[in-house]
């Protein structure tokens, strides 16, 4: 790999990571040496890259940091399609058409000599089933979780029994045969999983929750490892 890849690598596997990141993890990905990363990272810091750490401890890459947009490779933009193919097929309404527009842009603004792997990738989506119709619009609770606002459901039973339920919705789960709103249930005081088909309208409430969707989501995760625990 030429110096110049491996520094552009570098900030990349900087980017994608939160947390610190160690000379020996970026020197066992790009298969080169923690000595050549020291030296590497030297550079990009004498090059004003915003990246703070040190050497035994970890290296992050703080914001304000830009880069020429979409220097895709080859494979990136294969995986971002196959993505886009997924949720265009598993995805709700606004998710799927999202999808097919981003496969588009991709193919439109990519390198000519790469745009065949855009539209016409190696890798291909298994078809799914075709999933129950939603009787809400998903998108007003992708935005009601990011905007952590409390939801009031109407919700059907697998036997048609109504309820009235407040939650704290913190995600939207696409399964292979159905898709769910995953929240925290006022009623129940747990974490619920609600069919969104089931679901025969919404308001999106103005008080807000105050725990962070993504915090809940720690939780909601902590609580299937309890309950589903791995095989060892």
């Amino acid at each position: 790999m030429r110096r110049a890849d491996r520094l552009f690598q570098i900030i990349q596997i900087l980017r994608r990571h939160r947390q610190p990141v160690t000379a020996a993890t970026i020197a066992a990905e790009l298969e080169t040496s923690q000595r050549s990363v020291y030296r590497d990272i030297a550079t990009l810091m004498a090059q004003r890259v915003p990246i703070r750490g040190e050497a035994g401890v970890g290296y992050v890459l703080e914001d304000g940091h830009d880069m020429p947009p979409l220097m895709l490779t080859a494979d990136e933009i294969e995986a971002a399609v196959l993505g886009a193919k997924l949720v265009a097929g598993r995805g709700d309404a606004g998710l799927a058409r999202a999808a097919l527009d981003l496969i588009a842009k991709i193919a439109g603004v990519v390198p000519e000599h790469l745009r065949p792997i855009a539209l016409d990738p190696a890798s291909i989506a298994p078809p799914g089933r075709a999933l129950p119709a939603d009787r809400i619009d998903v998108g007003l609770v992708r935005a009601a979780i990011h905007n952590a606002r409390k939801l009031r459901l109407d919700y059907r039973d697998e036997v048609g029994r109504e309820t009235v339920r407040t939650v704290w919705p913190i995600a939207i789960g696409y399964l292979e045969s159905v898709r769910l709103l995953i929240a925290w249930c006022e009623l129940r005081n747990d974490f619920r999983h609600f069919r969104t088909d089931r679901i025969a309208s919404l308001t999106v409430l103005d008080t807000r929750f105050t725990a962070r969707p993504a915090a809940l989501r720690a939780r909601w995760r902590r609580t299937l490892d309890a309950t589903h625990p791995t095989s060892p």
